[in-house]
This record gives structure tokens, C-alpha cells and sequence, in this order.
């Protein structure tokens, strides 16, 4: 059997997975999905969530059958067949002969997760990665619970274009990176950036570029002066590379029934820079 050859393309993604609301405002994030798979020749899973009536049923009391609480069921099941139905519609436009359409049952939530732990990447518009809309809470469970591989995408996405790595050496970072590798091969051009005097870690920019050359990916560095908001500063450098993605690790900690996403994620989530490749 021959071997590759060092340096030579051995990585690729088979499944994307696009959860969505059924509502006409999936349609960018849908395209976003799709332009991606069309990179791989990856399956698009169009993954519809819609509201959970299970999540209803505790706040009904044990008179949930009444005739209130029957209307606010049948609402929601209707509501859910329309969503399965534009999302069906929206995906047969798309035109991309690998997508496949799936609509999810209550428990609404742990069809999701099984979803997300059979793709390789799961894609997200900005509205849910800033805690806006019917998915954000999705978007932050399947970050944080799951630590499954997320693109935030937003106006513009390409896989063609810039990439910039926030480095810091650490662990999230690191997967961050060995994940993103697929679609950092397709990159024109790749940025290794790091604010050493930001961190308390000591860490080479040059080590990940070393890394990055093994796995035939070339790369160069920028290093970002100043002790302040490290999200700030890799904004600042995207911006000057022209860089169309940002490639970090997600930092944050649960609190309570809720997770909180560290400062350095926050600023980068809240922003309107390029699109985000994130783990946790």
C-alpha cells in the first residue's frame, strides 16, 4: 500500500450539519452550510430544530389538558410542520445534490446532539452565536456540553479566502486548530497571530507554523503588541490581513443552569469581524 507523501492533502470532512429554525431567516446561514460542503463534497444534514412541546409540558400543571393548554399544543405542532416545510423547500432551491433533510421529534434536544456527534462541523449564523434567536441556546449547548466543531458564518463566508489562528498555546486552541486543518488546507493564505505580553502563558508563534508546514500547511506569523483585550487585538489583526476567518479556541465556564463565555470569546462571538471556527 503507498503512503502519502509528507506534506500531501490526507484530510477531509464528510458531514456538515446545519441546524435550523424553519423560519425564511435560515436561508444565509443554509447557503453558508452548503457553500461549505460543496468544498468537501460533504453531506449537508439541513437538521430542522423546531420548539420543544416537551419543554412546554412542565409549566402546564396537572391540568395541562385543558382548553388553553390543548390550543398552545396544537400551536406548536403547526408551527413545527410549516418549519419542517420551508426547510424542505429551502433545501430542494439549494440545488446541492448532497443534502439531506431532517426533521426532529421532541426530545428536540438529544436528536440534536446525536446529529451534531455524526458531522465533523456543525454551522451556525451570527444572530445564534450572539444569543439572539430561536438557536441560541442550541448554539451555546452544542458548543459548550457537546464541544463539538462550530462555524459561526457570516455575510461573505468563503473557504477560500484568509484564515487567522489566535494562538495561545493552549489546549483549546490546539484543538481548535488540528480541527479547523481541513479547511485551513483550502485557505489562500493563513496567519498564525498571538499576543504574547496579553497572556499568562508562555508560548512560540512559531512552534504552530512549524506544525501547521508538517501537516502541509503554510503559514506566517503575527505578533500582536500590547498587554489588553486579546479579542480586540485579533480583530484589530483580521482586519489588517483582510482575513475572511477566524480560527480560536472557546473559553468559558458553567454558571448555575447557564455557561459563560470568557471575555476573549465574548468580544470575538459579539463582533462584526469575519466569520468564527471555534472549539471548545
Amino acid at each position: 500500500m503507498e503512503m502519502p507523501s509528507k506534506g500531501s492533502s490526507i484530510m477531509s470532512w464528510a458531514r456538515i450539519m446545519v441546524p435550523l429554525a424553519g423560519t425564511p431567516n435560515d436561508q444565509g446561514v443554509l447557503t453558508s452550510a452548503a457553500t461549505l460542503a460543496a468544498a468537501f463534497n460533504a453531506e449537508l444534514a439541513c437538521v430542522h430544530a423546531p420548539a420543544d412541546m416537551a419543554d412546554l409540558m412542565p409549566w402546564m400543571g396537572e391540568g395541562f389538558m385543558g382548553g388553553v393548554q390543548v390550543t398552545a399544543l396544537e400551536s406548536l405542532k403547526e408551527a413545527a410542520q410549516e418549519g419542517a416545510k420551508t426547510v424542505g423547500k429551502m433545501a430542494a432551491d439549494l440545488g446541492y445534490g448532497r443534502t439531506r433533510v431532517i426533521s426532529l421529534d421532541s426530545p428536540v434536544w438529544a436528536g440534536l446532539a446525536m446529529e451534531g456527534r455524526l458531522s465533523d462541523v456543525i454551522v451556525f449564523d451570527d444572530a445564534a452565536a450572539r444569543g439572539k434567536g430561536p438557536l441560541a441556546e442550541s448554539f451555546q449547548q452544542l458548543v459548550a456540553d457537546e464541544q463539538r466543531p462550530i462555524l459561526v458564518a457570516r455575510p461573505g463566508f468563503r473557504t477560500d479566502g484568509v484564515a487567522l489562528i489566535a494562538w495561545d498555546g493552549g489546549k483549546e486552541a490546539s484543538r481548535a486548530v488540528r480541527t479547523a486543518l481541513p479547511l485551513l488546507e483550502k485557505a489562500s493564505a493563513v496567519v498564525v497571530a498571538g499576543a504574547p505580553a496579553a497572556s499568562s502563558r508562555a508560548f512560540e508563534l512559531d512552534r504552530l507554523v512549524e506544525f501547521l508546514a508538517a501537516r502541509g500547511v503554510k503559514a506566517s506569523v503575527r505578533a500582536l503588541e500590547g498587554s489588553g483585550d486579546a479579542g480586540s487585538l485579533l480583530l484589530g489583526a483580521a482586519k489588517d490581513v483582510n482575513a475572511n476567518l477566524l480560527v480560536a479556541g472557546a473559553f468559558g465556564h458553567p454558571r448555575l443552569q447557564e455557561f459563560i463565555f470568557g471575555g476573549t470569546t465574548r468580544t470575538l462571538l459579539n463582533s462584526d469581524g469575519p466569520s468564527l471556527f471555534l472549539s471548545h
